[in-house]
């Protein structure tokens, strides 16, 4: 009898060792599979950042900095051509895509419900940093005649997408300029295909909100006059007053093969990220990004800057992003 006691004995214990053994895996397995702090990091395998339409300036932005994050952080990272700023926001809202370019007043809008948000508040998606003036470029050709914001009156006119950041720049700007919408025939074209249209002639003019030089301008040029029209000092004013994000700029002579400056304005091009990658990758991410931008060919690669990269947001940094920024400031 004791025998058969010490040996139900050894069993049990051997039974209370398993289920030890057991759990303390299961422990580890479920502590791998869930977000946040340092554990949640390793499970960033993939990240997809949004850009714009090939022949902007955000698409080869973007492939630069999807290749600094995967070889800076080992996370492999992809850039994706997309409808711009609304709808990358939109994209990120809806968990399609991690990271996107948007244009600062974009973000403002979504961040706040306005516009073409409106009701609509997207609060899972905070900045990650500024990069450089975005200009707003309304361009056309010599041949064309238009030289000023009154010869827009009944021409066909790109406008970009309803919804997106060009579309708002083009309806605020006619806006200051006395005009509206209907006063034009507008076209819904992105880049490439208003400077297309612009070269054969089925439009007059289009606006394009990007980083100048712009590609889709710069192809334009090599086959045909390009001329921008200017936005006068009195109307710049006059438009940052309404809407303060804007700023005054400048697209220099020589750029598309201009013989002098033109002023404009310009809102600001930036990054954003979903809240719920954690902090630490974050901070790798933005580490990546702008401690290699001298790697950067783009001549808008000049413009970013660590030091600069909180100027122009208007909505929450996200954590990782702030701690990288705060180092760099000394704060």
């Amino acid at each position: 009898m004791k025998k058969k006691f010490r040996f139900l004995s050894i069993i049990g214990i051997i039974s209370l060792f398993m289920l030890a053994a057991c759990g303390s895996g299961d422990s580890a397995d479920s502590g791998s599979s869930e977000g946040g702090g340092d554990e949640g990091s390793s499970d960033v395998k993939f990240l997809s950042i949004l850009t714009g339409g090939t022949q902007g300036t955000y698409y080869p932005l973007g492939g630069s900095f999807a290749e600094f994050i995967s070889e800076e952080t080992g996370i492999k990272t992809t850039a994706e051509s997309s409808q711009a700023s609304a709808a990358n926001m939109t994209a990120l809202a809806d968990d399609t895509a991690e990271i996107a370019f948007v244009q600062t007043d974009i973000a403002y809008y979504a961040n706040k419900g306005e516009l073409m948000f409106d009701g609509q508040a997207i609060d899972n998606v905070s900045a990650l940093g500024a990069l450089y003036p975005e200009t707003i470029q309304l361009v056309t050709t010599e041949k064309s005649g238009i030289k000023s914001y009154d010869d827009l009156k009944g021409k066909k006119i790109s406008v970009g997408a309803p919804g997106s950041g060009t579309y708002a720049n083009a309806e605020q700007l006619l806006e200051i300029h006395g005009l509206t919408m209907d006063d034009i025939d507008a076209q819904n074209l992105d880049f490439g295909e208003s400077t297309e249209s612009l070269q054969s002639g089925q439009i007059d003019a289009a606006f394009i909100t990007s980083g100048t030089p712009t590609g889709a301008v710069e192809g334009l040029n090599a086959t045909t006059q390009v001329y921008i029209v200017p936005v006068e000092d009195a109307k710049a004013d006059e438009l940052i007053e309404k809407y303060p994000y804007y700023a005054k700029d400048t697209i220099a002579s020589g750029t598309y093969g201009l013989t002098e400056d033109v002023p404009t304005v310009s809102v600001g091009a930036m990054l954003v990220i979903q809240n719920d990658i954690p902090e630490d990758v974050v901070y790798d991410i933005t580490k990546a990004i702008y401690e290699n931008t001298d790697k950067i060919t783009h001549a808008k690669g000049q413009l970013i800057k660590a030091e600069k990269g909180l100027e122009g947001i208007g909505i929450p940094v996200h954590s990782g992003a702030q701690k990288y920024f705060d180092e760099v400031n000394g704060n």
